[in-house]
């Protein structure tokens, strides 16, 4: 701890040129990212576990803190993705790392680039949601305190119960023997190369994501009654209640040549994104905490978190939410049938 104090003291201290600060951009942009991902995904499988409690989560989503968090969480993507793909470049091109600030600087001006449109058409989402559906702001403190307060808690509980099962492994004598003088690592060379090969491939799948969930279609159109989700084809979001439930189901529904592509697409995303994402925040814990105890249990607690990420995650996507294809076109096929003989008759 005494270490990471150190480094943000020294950072915020030492007047270091731009290579600096886009390493500290990097590491900042990558954890932040992961701690949504890791809200996202648990939330995401209430939509098959819990479809109350997903209904409750999206509620959230549009107030104006979430709000100003997904603006936030946008540009920390982009720039996180544009540096990494720099990274991986020169990695493996070490013949032009002297033009490595002159690709730093390209990195930045792509992230203002891909911002400035996204930003304006997040705007609009935001601008026509509170114009067409809210008649009192309200910043909605409640609602956010209520959706992050469990994760909050998690955290305390499984950082916890790791402390205890690592003062615990203390006393087995095999687990604190000095260490050898390392080698190299076969398991870390692998997972270096992991690192860039997974950065370069997550690109597309990312901004896939952020393209279809945040501009071409927002947060706020999950709970919108008669909203089509992009790129499905079931039909559209009619039901009066847990709209946000049949948005997901809608989406994961929707078949391309007998093939359940979007689930098949946020499988490839879940696995890449979080692997990466604990493997970068293994990093971090070992460049910064050197208690051997404090260290361990929190690798315990990344290595669990990840693992039960990966599960819940998997499942809700493999696991046909609340209702059948079948059910859904039924319902609203009804839905319209109703609605055109209501205009006839008018």
């Amino acid at each position: 701890m005494t270490s990471l104090v150190l480094t943000i003291t020294e950072t915020l201290r030492y007047r270091g040129k731009l290579g600096q600060w886009a390493w500290v951009l990097h590491r900042v942009s990558g954890f932040g990212t992961l701690v949504f991902l890791i809200m996202h995904v648990i939330d995401t499988s209430w939509a098959t576990f819990y479809p109350e409690l997903y209904a409750k989560a999206v509620d959230a989503y549009k107030t104006p803190l979430f709000t100003a968090g997904e603006f936030a969480l946008v540009a920390l993507v982009i720039y996180h993705a544009l540096n990494g793909f720099r990274i991986a470049l020169f990695d493996y091109r070490p013949q032009w790392w002297r033009r490595q600030a002159d690709a730093a600087k390209l990195v930045l001006l792509g992230t203002l680039v891909l911002l400035v449109p996204a930003f304006f058409i997040m705007a609009g989402h935001v601008v026509s949601y509170y114009n067409e559906r809210v008649s009192v702001f309200d910043l909605g403190l409640e609602k956010v305190i209520e959706a992050t307060a469990p994760f909050a808690i998690g955290t305390v509980v499984v950082i916890g119960l790791a402390l205890v099962v690592s003062a615990g492994a203390s006393f087995i004598p095999s687990l604190n023997a000095p260490k050898k003088q390392l080698k190299g690592s076969k398991m870390e060379t692998f997972m270096w190369s992991f690192m860039r090969i997974s950065g370069v491939l997550i690109i597309p799948l990312v901004f896939g994501h952020l393209a279809m969930m945040h501009l071409i279609q927002g947060v706020f159109d999950l709970t919108r009654v008669g909203h089509v989700p992009v790129f499905t084809n079931l039909g559209p979001n009619m039901e009066a209640t847990l709209t946000a439930v049949n948005f997901v189901r809608l989406r994961w529904d929707t078949m391309l040549a007998g093939v359940y592509i979007w689930r098949i697409y946020d499988i490839l995303l879940l696995f890449l994104v979080v692997l990466h994402g604990f493997n970068g925040l293994r990093y971090i814990i070992n460049d910064y905490i050197h208690n051997r105890v404090v260290n361990r249990a929190l690798r315990l607690a990344s290595f669990g978190t990840m693992i039960g990420v990966l599960v819940v995650g998997a499942l809700a996507i493999l696991q046909s939410v609340p209702a059948t294809t079948a059910e859904m076109l039924s319902q609203t096929s009804q839905v319209l049938i109703e609605t055109n003989v209501n205009l006839l008759v008018r």
